[in-house]
């Protein structure tokens, strides 16, 4: 059983006048059990360092599943297990994803998504499977103590926070819609 929440390292080929990498191929993810349809590409730019979006979803029927990856800058990317029945529920598995690795997050349905900027600056873009739709737009507190992501901010530095991120319920007030697949979350090889 592959890992639901896949750490994906694109080849890079270099030369003098820079480099080439291939950051998605249907064939490629499909080989790593990744059988999705993209539909939708997202940008974001975030200014200064400390800025947290998340922890977002999006909920049936309109899961998304995002591949995501950082073009300027650097940040910590983070995937939440919140599939009912899960044996990790609760879960956390992040990377450092920057332009200078190259590497891309792969984050299914029934995950609650967030990540953090290292550095000002920083730009990020995901694909997703289905279209933004608001009135299934979810997500569970960034800080909540029951999940106690380990954020790796610059010391002195304040999460930069949505007014929407603010207010969003702890896990325990959270009654998920999603369910286990039998694929449990393990660590990834960042």
């Amino acid at each position: 059983m592959l890992n639901p929440v896949q750490l994906i390292k694109p080849k890079r080929f270099g030369d003098d006048r820079g480099w080439f990498t291939e950051v998605y191929s249907e064939k490629a993810f499909a080989d790593r059990g990744i059988q999705v349809r993209f539909v939708q590409d997202n940008h974001s730019l975030s200014r200064p360092v400390g800025v947290l979006r998340g922890m977002h979803f999006q909920t049936p029927p309109h899961g998304q599943d995002k591949l995501v990856r950082c073009v300027r800058g650097r940040i910590f990317d983070v995937a939440v297990d919140v599939r009912k029945g899960s044996p990790t529920y609760g879960k956390w598995v992040g990377a450092e994803l920057s332009a200078e690795n190259g590497h891309q997050l792969f984050i299914p349905i029934g995950f609650a998504h967030a990540f953090v900027t290292l550095e000002p600056d920083t730009e990020v873009t995901y694909k997703v499977s289905d279209v933004y739709a608001p009135d299934c737009d979810g997500g569970i507190r960034w800080d909540d103590p029951a999940v106690a992501v380990r954020w790796p901010l610059p010391q002195g530095v304040e999460p930069v926070l949505s007014g929407k991120d603010t207010v969003l319920p702890t896990l325990a007030e959270f009654d998920s819609p999603f369910a286990y697949d039998g694929n449990p979350l393990e660590e990834i090889d960042a």
